[in-house]
């Protein structure tokens, strides 16, 4: 696995590992609870200035800039 980054800064098209949710207790368990947790596989699948989406268990889950940035991934080889 390659080094630690945000979310909003992965590159769009490859697999990641989330290694570590920097959010406000309340927000990373609805994000466990929809399957977005640590050591999980995710896609992200676009991007823009502002929000993310990313693929996670056949499910699309959309994020702001902000929360992406505290979501820490790592790219799978």
């Amino acid at each position: 696995m390659s080094s630690p980054l945000s979310l909003f800064n992965a590159p769009v098209g490859k697999q990641l590992c989330v290694q570590r949710l920097g959010l406000a207790p309340n927000v990373c368990t609805r994000l466990r609870e929809m399957g977005f947790c640590e050591n999980t596989v995710v896609r992200c699948i676009s991007r823009n200035g502002v929000c993310l989406i990313c693929e996670v268990r056949n499910t699309r889950v959309g994020f702001n800039a902000a929360l992406a940035e505290d979501i820490l991934v790592s790219q799978l080889e």
